[in-house]
């Protein structure tokens, strides 16, 4: 248990600032448009210069008439003022309301009326003209915050429209006058009080806000603190997005360990960001590391015959060395690996893992995952390279961080140990994943009825995830309560453990979505990732020359090799489980069709709504019963 922490991550700051006010607490870019057209430039802002920017955000709220637990939403991309708005917000004793910036105008007025939010801080004019448009469906918005632009009031506008800049010129000018105005409204912040309002995307009808209270916050940045996930030495690289529960405690647990981070949304400049920033380590979701291994092994095949070999030769050396160290280790302690294999290990080192760890800076000692359930070959593909993939489990519900593997314990294929302080079962009748602990929501907001399903009379709360909890104390996700599959012969299939075994064999998948509840077999949709199927298409000539994405997608040659991949996957599992039928799909599940979650997460209802067709052609002439 984490005893003696702060209420609040805004006391957290304050503490962090009198620790190390001259040290280096972020660093972002500033665009080539805004440098004169020259190479992009990266700043700094120290510990100290963060919090006088966080006090004058803080300031100007309270000047606004923002009180203690009302609400200010964020509707912008991952970006430095991202995070000093955040803060600023939390420093005022106000709430914050996360909303992508991808969300539609409807959903936008939804949440920020659901949530009563009073301020919408938002990055540019298109989020301005999201609630320009639904003004009338928002009475208790009184002022939009801009980013970027002038940030004029309109003719019309019901509420007051000003730059970042014009509020902080205000909070600083409150300052003056109040100098100590921002430390009593930290002073006075509690525990179980209201911190930050997430809505999960969820997969059908309108999303629900999470409450989580400042206490999940300090709690979640203690805690990995306190295992040593992460060290004040390190350097972080932080892209994922903010409104998502995953990428805002990345921003708690900076502050309690007080590491460099370096900070930038634009996920087309992850791999040209990597050798700038150097980081020690990053967190992605699982979609990265495939793309990244997809990426490696289709440059290697552009190299020719040979160096495709090698690849391929250096990946099952990677595999059988990280289960073969893990087994060590495990049985023995001492994680040894010796003989023949680790001078295979040696060579493949030299020829192609260095390559890999330039690739993510030079510096990397690990990544993080979580959001979804990663490929555990892929898993140990990495392990064996040198870039150990830590995964870890958790929710909106949950603060996001509940359970993570560790380096010196890392077992690939679980999501490692619960949080110092959080407490897991399994539920007696299906093996359903129980919570119980401080990083635990206090509810859904104006949703008591959903609150109250989803807690079991003791307390518990039910994650909806099929798991199993082994006697040491790793946690292994198996699959979704909800979408397990029953085939009409009764046998229950795990789709994510099919879909997993897919995208681990075939380089050119986006996505997968394995289907087939109810019916006498599991069938597949399948997505291929444009760039290398194209490249793939370019190398085969032919009839596919000069052909679009979605031709080659729908052309004979396509479904004959995802076809050898589908022989691959079905050779190592039962009967039952097999993939008897598949439609490759001429485009891939994306956010504007509502098919995949902002953190890309596939939302398998509507991606059913989505290609009914095609999914009940692969069915036509079966016996259903």
């Amino acid at each position: 248990m984490i005893e003696g922490r702060p209420p609040s991550v805004a006391h957290l700051l304050l503490e962090r600032v009198k620790e190390t006010p001259d040290r280096v607490a972020y660093r972002y870019p500033i665009p080539d448009s805004d440098t004169g057209g020259g190479r992009e430039e990266w700043r700094s802002l120290t510990w100290a210069q963060a919090l006088e920017r966080v006090q004058a955000v803080a300031a100007g709220l309270a000047e606004l008439g923002v009180r203690a637990e009302e609400r200010v939403a964020i509707a912008s991309a991952t970006r430095i003022e991202w995070i000093l708005a955040d803060f600023g917000v939390m420093c005022a004793g106000a709430a914050v309301t996360t909303v992508y910036p991808t969300t539609n105008a409807e959903e936008t007025a939804y949440i920020l009326a659901d949530s009563g939010s009073r301020v919408l801080i938002a990055d540019n004019a298109q989020q301005l003209a999201k609630v320009r448009e639904r003004a009338a469906e928002l009475p208790e918005l009184i002022a939009v915050v801009l980013f970027d632009g002038d940030g004029r009031t309109e003719e019309g506008d019901p509420f007051e429209v000003l730059s970042l800049a014009d509020l902080e010129a205000r909070g600083a000018g409150r300052l003056a006058e109040e100098p100590g105005l921002v430390e009593s409204a930290v002073g006075r912040i509690t525990a179980d009080q209201l911190a930050t309002l997430i809505y999960t995307s969820g997969t059908t009808g309108r999303p629900k806000g999470v409450r989580l209270v400042h206490d999940c916050w300090s709690f979640e940045a203690r805690s990995a603190q306190a295992i040593g996930l992460v060290h004040p030495e390190d350097s972080q690289y932080l892209w994922l997005p903010l409104s998502h529960v995953f990428g805002k405690v990345l921003t708690s647990v900076h502050i309690a360990c007080g590491f460099e981070t370096a900070v930038d949304g634009r996920q087309d400049r992850i791999i040209t960001n990597l050798p700038v920033v150097e980081p020690t380590f990053m967190v992605a979701v699982p979609r990265v590391f495939e793309k990244v291994y997809n990426g490696v092994a289709a440059k290697a095949r552009e190299g020719g015959a040979l160096k495709y070999r090698i690849f391929r030769w250096a990946a099952e050396v990677a595999r059988d060395y990280a289960k073969e160290f893990q087994r060590s280790r495990d049985a023995s302690g001492t994680g040894q690996v010796t003989g023949v294999l680790a001078a295979k290990h040696a060579l493949a080192d030299r020829l192609v893992y260095g390559k890999i760890r330039e690739a993510f800076g030079g510096r990397i000692r690990g990544c993080i995952s979580g959001s979804a359930a990663l490929p555990p070959e892929i898993g140990f593909f990495f392990a064996g390279a040198g870039v150990p993939i830590l995964e870890g489990y958790g929710m909106t519900e949950s603060s996001a961080a509940t359970a993570v593997n560790l380096p010196d314990t890392l077992r690939t294929g679980t999501c490692g140990r619960l949080l110092p302080g959080m407490e897991g079962r399994l539920a007696e009748e299906d093996g359903e994943l129980l919570l119980r602990g401080p990083g635990i929501m206090r509810g859904y907001h104006n949703k008591p009825e959903l609150t109250e399903d989803v807690f079991t009379d003791d307390g518990w709360f039910r994650t909806g995830d099929i798991a199993e909890l082994s006697p040491d104390g790793f946690v292994t996700i198996t699959d979704r309560k909800k979408d397990l599959i029953k085939t009409s012969g009764g046998k229950y299939v795990a789709p994510s453990d099919l879909e997993n075994r897919f995208k681990t064999v075939c380089p050119y998948v986006a996505n997968i979505v394995v289907v087939g509840d109810g019916r006498n077999f599991c069938s597949a949709l399948v997505t291929l990732d444009e760039v290398e199927i194209m490249k793939w298409a370019a190398e085969e000539g032919g009839a596919l020359a000069g052909r679009s994405y979605a031709e080659v997608c729908a052309s004979a040659e396509a479904r004959a090799l995802v076809q050898g991949y589908v022989d691959e996957v079905n050779a190592d599992v039962q009967r039952w489980q097999t993939i008897k039928k598949f439609a490759v799909l001429q485009r891939d599940f994306d956010l504007e069709h509502g098919e995949v979650t902002p953190s890309l997460k596939i939302k398998r209802a509507v991606v059913a709504r989505s290609f009914s067709g095609e999914i009940e052609s692969m069915y036509q002439g079966s016996r259903e019963a």
